[in-house]
């Protein structure tokens, strides 16, 4: 039988004490408001607040234009991220000694490769990193293997199928009867899958090689986003570095740092001073030269590719520059303010010694007249001093303020024999100028 003593004592107790429930931001505490009224709120002038909101536009825009591209950025992981950027660039790098050394291969085949490359990967439209992760992998795979000429263009295909499957999406990738089609029919299937088999074997299976690409992006967002004339620019730039052998024994990231710096002067931009390094300029200084003297040997199938108004034209804008004889011009130094100079003073009552200090020197104080030669081991003894010793002598003499006093000073004021006017700094900082002189 239920026991109805106990459950009318629980009902009239809930009735008494009721149930609080828990609140949906968790533990609240009741906080008296301060007799004074609420804080006062710190009101923004309206310049600081459109400085703000065109911060907080600008910082929104450069989210956004990440996540278009496909890079999502954390702001807490961003340093992160660049440092291990920075060691896999250095893990993947190529030699162009090693490739110096192979017996048919010659660096006047080059441009004919990445021509060719160029064409396929601009044919099958394939992401931007595609086309350098493939260039990576031809030199790594160079640097380690010994390749024939008429394995030369077998290498280049099966490593632009390994970077779109790195890279691309699945629809995108190429076939191997579509890559034995461009080649016509020069190789057999079996040996794009052979070569890629042997290709990753010999790269240990590294792919994850931060291109030239993956660097532009992040400083074309960072610290502002630039326009898109001068990113068309500065990737047309860097393909021209693809096809040179004097850029490999550069980092991506200096060859994205050096196009952007080169991009920015031809369209006249500002440039980031205080970004660029000595390895940036010295490839903005090639890829100059370069141009400069062959701006009409460059390669048709790039100035075709970038000549479209969906690049910005920027190929016809880069050599119609040039051919009017334009050059890059260093800026050697940065204009900073000029440091205000000091009133000439006027006639000086006393000499100058090589204490005197520029406070000294000013019409607040009258001037400290110099001390004698004369040294004694113990400075505060009445018995060593002299009687030519006036500034130690126990006397009621006070300094008479005259301006405008010329006439010439007594002996006991003149400079002594350490007194060097425009005496450089001191050597021995520990001991006394005054010791050093009698020693």
């Amino acid at each position: 039988m239920k026991d109805i003593s106990a459950t009318s004592y629980r009902s009239s107790r809930n009735a008494a004490y009721p149930k609080k429930r828990p609140s949906p931001s968790g533990i609240s505490k009741h906080h008296k408001t301060s007799p004074l009224g609420p804080p006062p709120v710190t009101r923004r002038t309206p310049y600081s607040a459109k400085a703000a909101m065109l911060q907080q536009r600008q910082r929104q825009a450069q989210i956004t234009a990440l996540r278009r591209q496909g890079i999502f950025l954390e702001e807490e992981y961003r340093e992160d991220i660049r440092f291990y950027m920075h060691e896999m660039e250095r893990y993947t790098m190529s030699s162009s000694q090693s490739m110096d050394q192979q017996p048919e291969i010659r660096w006047h085949m080059r441009p004919c490769l990445v021509d060719f490359l160029v064409e396929i990967h601009f044919t099958f439209r394939l992401r931007p990193e595609t086309l350098y992760l493939t260039l990576n992998i031809v030199d790594r795979y160079v640097s380690r293997r010994i390749v024939y000429i008429k394995h030369y263009q077998l290498v280049g295909c099966a490593a632009l199928w390994i970077a779109a499957k790195f890279e691309d999406a699945k629809e995108r990738v190429p076939t191997v009867q579509e890559l034995a089609q461009i080649c016509r029919d020069t190789y057999d299937e079996s040996a794009f899958i052979q070569m890629e088999g042997h290709v990753l074997q010999t790269i240990q299976w590294t792919l994850g090689h931060p291109t030239a690409e993956a660097w532009l992006r992040l400083m074309c967002c960072e610290p502002s986003v630039e326009e898109e004339k001068v990113q068309h620019v500065a990737r047309f730039l860097m393909e021209i570095t693809l096809f040179h052998r004097e850029f490999i024994k550069y980092p991506p990231s200096s060859i994205a740092l050096g196009a952007l710096t080169l991009a920015l002067f031809l369209c006249g931009k500002p440039r980031r001073i205080f970004e660029e390094t000595e390895e940036c300029l010295e490839i903005v200084d090639c890829l100059d030269n370069r141009l400069a003297k062959h701006v009409n040997d460059l390669s048709e199938t790039l100035v075709k590719k970038y000549s479209y108004a969906f690049y910005s034209k920027a190929a016809t804008f880069v050599v119609q520059y040039y051919l009017q004889g334009g050059r890059f011009v260093r800026q050697s130094f940065i204009s900073l303010p000029m440091t205000p100079t000091r009133p000439s003073m006027s006639g000086a009552s006393t000499p100058m010694s090589a204490t005197t200090s520029i406070s000294d020197l000013s019409d607040d104080f009258p001037l400290t007249p110099t001390s004698p030669s004369s040294f004694s081991p113990e400075p505060f003894s009445n018995s060593f001093l002299s009687e030519d010793d006036k500034e130690n002598l126990p006397t009621t003499f006070e300094p008479v303020i005259n301006k405008q006093r010329t006439e010439v000073p007594p002996d006991h004021f003149l400079p002594h024999d350490f007194v060097a006017f425009g005496r450089p700094a001191l050597h021995h900082l520990n001991g006394s100028p005054r010791m050093t002189a009698v020693s």
